[in-house]
C-alpha cells in the first residue's frame, strides 16, 4: 500500500468517532455528505479517503454504519491491544496514564518510568514508577509497542534514543522538540504550542472577517 497522508488518517478517525456515535442512535447507513458535514469536509474527500482501503458502500444507499464503523477499526489497527509505556510521571505523564480511555481503543498502559530518584518507586494510579535504567531490560523481557515520551525539551532525544535501543517501533513525543529517529520507527509529536497557534489564527481570521 502507498504511503497515507497523516491529515487522511486523522480523518479516518474522526469518520470512525462520528460512526460509534451513529451506532449508538441505532442508525443503520450513511451518507458521505453526512460524515463530510460531521468532519468539516466534502463527500468527495470522504469518497477518497476511504478509496484508499478498497470500495465501500452502494451509489444511492450510502454506507452501512456498523460495516464501515467494523473495517475502519481494522485498517486503524483497532482490533488487538497495543502496549504502551510512559515515560516522564511529570504532569502531563501523570494525566494521561490516569486517562482511562486509552484501554477503551485498544492502548494498555503497562508502565511509566521517570529519572528523578524522588519519583521512582511511588505509586501513579496503579502503576509503580520505575527507573529509566530499567526500560531496556524490561522491554526486551516484555515487548513494548508504543512510548509515549512526556519529558523536557532538552531531554528528549536521548530518550527516544533510550526506547529505540529498547526496540520500541512507535513513539509519541510530547515535548516541543524536533527528534531523529531510525526510518524505521513511527513518530509523531504532539507540539501544544502549534495548536494554540492554529487556534488563534483561526480566531484572528474570523475577527478580521
Amino acid at each position: 500500500m502507498k504511503r497515507i497522508a497523516d491529515s487522511t488518517v486523522r480523518r479516518l478517525s474522526l469518520y470512525l468517532r462520528f460512526l460509534e456515535e451513529f451506532e449508538a442512535r441505532g442508525l443503520t447507513t450513511i451518507s458521505s455528505e453526512e460524515l463530510a458535514a460531521r468532519g468539516g469536509t466534502t463527500s468527495a474527500q470522504v469518497r477518497k479517503d476511504l478509496s484508499f482501503f478498497g470500495s465501500f458502500g452502494k451509489r444511492g444507499l450510502g454506507y452501512s454504519v456498523g460495516e464501515l464503523a467494523s473495517r475502519l477499526r481494522e485498517i486503524l489497527g483497532l482490533g488487538r491491544e497495543w502496549k504502551v509505556i510512559i515515560i516522564g510521571a511529570g504532569k502531563i505523564g501523570a494525566a494521561l496514564a490516569q486517562y482511562h480511555g486509552f484501554r477503551q481503543r485498544g492502548f494498555r498502559i503497562v508502565a511509566v518510568y521517570d529519572n528523578d530518584p524522588a519519583k521512582i518507586g511511588r505509586a501513579l494510579d496503579g502503576f509503580r514508577i520505575r527507573a529509566m535504567s530499567d526500560l531496556v531490560d524490561d522491554a526486551r523481557r516484555d515487548p513494548v509497542d508504543i512510548a509515549v515520551l512526556a519529558v523536557p525539551a532538552q531531554a528528549a532525544q536521548a530518550v527516544a534514543d533510550l526506547a529505540v535501543r529498547a526496540g520500541i517501533k512507535a513513539i509519541m513525543n510530547f515535548a516541543p522538540q524536533q527528534l531523529h529517529v531510525p526510518d524505521s520507527v513511527a513518530l509523531k509529536t504532539v507540539n501544544m504550542a502549534m495548536e494554540l497557534e492554529g487556534l488563534s489564527f483561526a480566531l484572528t481570521n474570523r475577527e478580521s472577517t
